[in-house]
């Protein structure tokens, strides 16, 4: 590809798609969003901007600058943000105030037909990071009884519900009764509630969108999640198989053997 520009996000994968690239022989240009990002990504990059969210006309003059053609969106962007408008450039809130609904599809959309009208596609970031796709069945020391098979398998149907209806793409489940729906607040937040609300014990469930496009959203899970989890007392994660990033995977194994948590791939 030569030349390809990173909108970052939060979390480790940026970084680990900025590793990705470089080792398949491309250049990486990064706009890395203020607040969210890591400073790693200093380190690792060839060229870093640090962006505010709603940067529109500078975005759009960096791409053009750099002669971008390729880009990819990684990494956690908290929606709460399109509420926070005192960054946001005119041309930022002219876009948001068209929206027909804020749903994260929608919001994606707008960006990727903005980055279109200047000559940019948006890539599929699994074209780098295929290698995060995890295999299907149990990843922990610990197997599933049958109860938290039971609760997973619950936990997928509704999650594949509110997924399809773009509220959240994780549910909690304990005992057959669904704990708590994932929203805007996001996964951690989720988790903390479940066992507030449940005590320990419960299984957490997280799949993709039913028409999931890969190069906006590739849900994730890392050690952060799994230490969550085990800080909350769950006794299981179970992640969509082909179609979830499974990053940091040793980190993610360790922490769930010390802890008794199952992890499997579904």
């Amino acid at each position: 590809m030569g030349k390809v520009a990173l909108i970052a996000g939060a979390g480790v994968l940026p970084v680990e798609f900025v590793r990705a690239a470089k080792k398949a022989g491309d250049t990486v240009v990064v706009f890395a969003i203020r607040g969210m990002a890591s400073s790693q990504l200093d380190k690792e990059t060839d060229k870093v901007y640090w962006m505010d969210v709603g940067q529109y006309r500078k975005f759009g003059f960096l791409l053009l600058k750099e002669r971008i053609k390729h880009l990819a969106l990684v990494g956690k962007v908290d929606k709460s943000v399109i509420y926070k408008k005192g960054t946001y450039d005119e041309e930022a809130r002219i876009a948001l105030k068209s929206l027909q609904n804020k749903k994260d599809y929608s919001i994606l959309e707008e960006i990727t037909r903005h980055l279109g009208r200047i000559g940019v596609e948006v890539i599929d970031s699994m074209r780098y990071l295929s290698h995060l796709l995890p295999e299907k069945g149990v990843l922990s020391r610990a197997a599933p009884d049958a109860r938290i098979e039971e609760d997973i398998k619950i936990g997928y149907d509704v999650a594949k519900e509110i997924a399809g209806m773009d509220v959240g793409q994780t549910v909690v489940v304990k005992e057959r009764a669904v704990v708590a729906i994932e929203a805007m607040e996001g996964t951690d937040a989720t988790i903390k509630r479940a066992r507030e609300v449940a005590g320990r014990g419960c299984v957490m469930v997280k799949v993709s969108r039913p028409r999931q496009d890969p190069r906006w959203d590739v849900p994730t899970v890392g050690p952060d999640t799994m230490t969550g989890l085990s800080d909350n007392g769950f006794s299981a994660l179970a992640i969509e198989n082909g179609k979830m990033f499974l990053v940091d995977r040793e980190e993610l194994i360790k922490i769930a053997d010390a802890n008794n948590i199952v992890v499997k791939v579904i």
